[in-house]
């Protein structure tokens, strides 16, 4: 297995265990999933669902690409920040979703998440990955073995090409497509 598929992996896991954690948080103290709720309309979805779909797909990719690069570059904090920035968005997406479901039900989570969520986690893992990877590059120089630059400027690429196109789509689908689905399912 590739080291790249391997940081995919932990990547993955630490994402997901932090999601878990969020339904658990919105489960076992509502009063915090609702304040977690409460931040995430106010610091995100309150700004972005306010505008037009052309506008809001621009704030959704400029939001989420932001996110993208802290977590790459993250890696220069030996991935401190960016398992802080995984962990954190797992939490408070966990939350969120459970604190939808119990009042819209899966299926509308589902619509909700699924037509970007594809595109746009996808995005967070290879951004995560690329984060963990740095980390791994810059304590190998640290320690005499590699050339951190040269490796960053092979994960920049990635991320341009890999990273970029993803969020863009993500943005699109969840300006113009999601909210139609949703129309549909409620």
């Amino acid at each position: 297995m590739s080291e790249f598929y391997r940081y995919a992996l932990v990547t993955i896991l630490v994402f997901s265990a932090s999601c878990a954690a969020g339904v658990l948080i919105s489960v076992e103290h509502p009063g915090a999933g609702e304040q977690l709720l409460g931040m995430f309309r106010d610091a995100i979805v309150g700004e972005i669902l306010d505008s037009s779909p052309s506008v809001m797909a621009v704030k959704l990719f400029a939001n989420n690409l932001q996110a993208c690069v802290f977590m790459f570059l993250g890696g220069a904090s030996f991935g401190l920040l960016t398992a802080f920035i995984i962990l954190a968005n797992g939490v408070v997406i966990g939350a969120v979703a459970e604190l939808v479901y119990q009042q819209q039900g899966l299926l509308y989570i589902a619509a909700a998440l699924v037509p970007h969520g594809i595109f746009e986690i996808s995005a967070f893992v290879v951004s995560g990955t690329l984060g963990f990877l740095l980390a791994r590059e810059l304590w190998q120089e640290w320690n005499g073995a590699g050339d951190a630059a040269a490796s960053t400027v092979a994960m920049g690429k990635t991320f341009v090409f890999v990273v970029v196109p993803l969020v863009a789509v993500a943005a699109f689908t969840e300006a113009f497509i999601t909210p139609e689905i949703l129309r549909l399912v409620a």
